[in-house]
């Protein structure tokens, strides 16, 4: 399986995003920052720089970034929301926004050693899509590793998003609704992603 394995605050500074976004508190890209004069960007350097924000905030690799935006043209309402919502409904994004792991890339692997059940059944594919109703319950074999008892502590301050609920007694997420746009906390402009595969 293909994964993007470039250096996190490297790339936070290449796109133009803070490593918070990525759930890297403790991280910074402020070395060089007096060096590092660019030139001006094309339109299509600007678009192209949009979706690979998007790409690599999800951990997403491009042939499935591609299917991701050509399911969301075929659906009813805007292209470019509807993508941000296709992968905001990643299992693997659900894991890290209800706080069981510290970054998507953790969620990733955790999702892919079978920690989860979605509805009563084992998932084990960080791409499963999530929908309103859906029950994500951490397995009772795996509520004694501390990694889990660790990250959903240091996430209790984290607001949760308004469409997810938390019950820390069950272990249990739940998916309230779809997400909105402004649910969605990535500074992307969305339609330049629009604009680059639609030429």
């Amino acid at each position: 399986m293909a994964r993007n394995r470039q250096p996190i605050a490297k790339r936070c500074k290449a796109l133009g995003i803070s490593p918070t976004l990525m759930g890297y508190n403790k991280k910074t890209t402020n070395r060089n920052s007096t060096t590092n004069v660019r030139r001006k960007k094309s339109e299509y350097s600007i678009q192209l720089q949009e979706k690979q924000k998007v790409k690599f905030v999800y951990g997403v690799l491009e042939k499935q970034f591609r299917g991701y935006y050509e399911r969301a043209a075929r659906m009813p309402g805007k292209t470019g929301e509807n993508l941000l919502i296709q992968l905001e409904c990643r299992l693997d994004n659900v894991i890290f926004r209800l706080g069981y792991a510290a970054t998507r890339r953790e969620a990733r692997q955790l999702v892919t050693q079978g920690h989860f059940t979605v509805n009563g059944r084992k998932v084990n594919i960080p791409s499963y899509q999530v929908k309103p109703g859906m029950v994500i319950t951490l397995r009772e074999r795996s509520r004694s590793i501390e990694r889990f008892k660790e990250n959903l502590e240091a996430n209790s301050s984290i607001a949760l998003p308004a469409w997810l609920s938390f019950d820390a007694n069950t272990m249990t997420g739940t998916i309230v609704a779809f997400p909105k746009r402004e649910d969605i906390d990535l500074p992307v402009e969305e339609t330049l992603i629009v604009e680059l595969y639609s030429k």
